[in-house]
């Protein structure tokens, strides 16, 4: 089981959390502030992180932002319900989902594993590197390269550029890629696809200039190329 960093700073949730997923085999470590989380993920070498967004200190937008300067590891927002600016805020800042407080255990349980399944369920899979342009998409290693530097690139923005370029020109809707991506089947959630395409579109695409590869079909939804 994967070990999972919370940074809660709400004693009650954060000790009840912690206990849920301990019980499932998770070797947990939580912290209570923006601050102590950051040092931990030095020290602990988490394979997710279960971030609280309104944090003492360092808020959690924050805490994500530092944290992807070094690392793709997942990052799941905790979020109270109704803080619809917060998580898009959130999601910009690069995490790669959001649970609303109170979540059972096994809500949080069931939102992890699906994280940690982009990072082994590559979007039809098949041996080799393919060249698009200037990105170097190598589906097998989950790797992509832009003018031959790497694109570090957190699992959701791996899995939906996977899946968009195993089908070039074809149309997604957000609700396709919700599923496929997220395993989320309810529309509430199409910012999650937002999102992450701007997110991936900063990373892979020229700035200031109209996009290559992720393009907006407007009314419907995303796609790949034309090249």
């Amino acid at each position: 089981m994967p070990r999972v960093l919370l940074i809660e700073d709400d004693p009650s949730i954060r000790e009840g959390v912690g206990l849920g997923l301990r019980r499932r085999g998770h070797d947990v470590s939580a912290a209570e502030t923006g601050e102590a989380g950051l040092l931990l993920m030095s020290s602990f070498h988490p394979e997710l992180v279960l971030l609280d967004l309104m944090l003492p200190g360092i808020n959690g937008v924050q805490v994500c932002r530092r944290i992807r300067e070094t690392s793709q590891v997942p990052i799941i927002m905790l979020t109270a319900r109704g803080d619809d600016f917060d998580i898009v805020v959130g999601l910009e800042a690069g995490a790669d989902d959001y649970i609303v407080k109170p979540a059972r255990t096994e809500v949080i349980e069931a939102r992890i594993k699906a994280v940690l399944r982009r990072l082994t369920e590559p979007a039809g899979q098949r041996p080799g590197v393919e060249f698009h342009g200037e990105l170097a998409i190598d589906r097998a290693g989950l790797t992509v390269a832009k003018n031959g530097e790497r694109v570090p690139l957190a699992p959701s923005e791996i899995k939906l550029l996977l899946h968009l370029s195993a089908s070039p020109e074809q149309v997604f809707s957000r609700q396709q890629l919700l599923e496929y991506v997220w395993d989320h089947s309810y529309h509430a959630d199409a910012r999650l696809v937002d999102a992450c395409v701007r997110r991936l579109r900063h990373k892979v695409e020229d700035p200031e200039a109209t996009p290559r590869y992720i393009q907006t079909v407007r009314g419907f939804g995303y796609r790949f190329g034309p090249l």
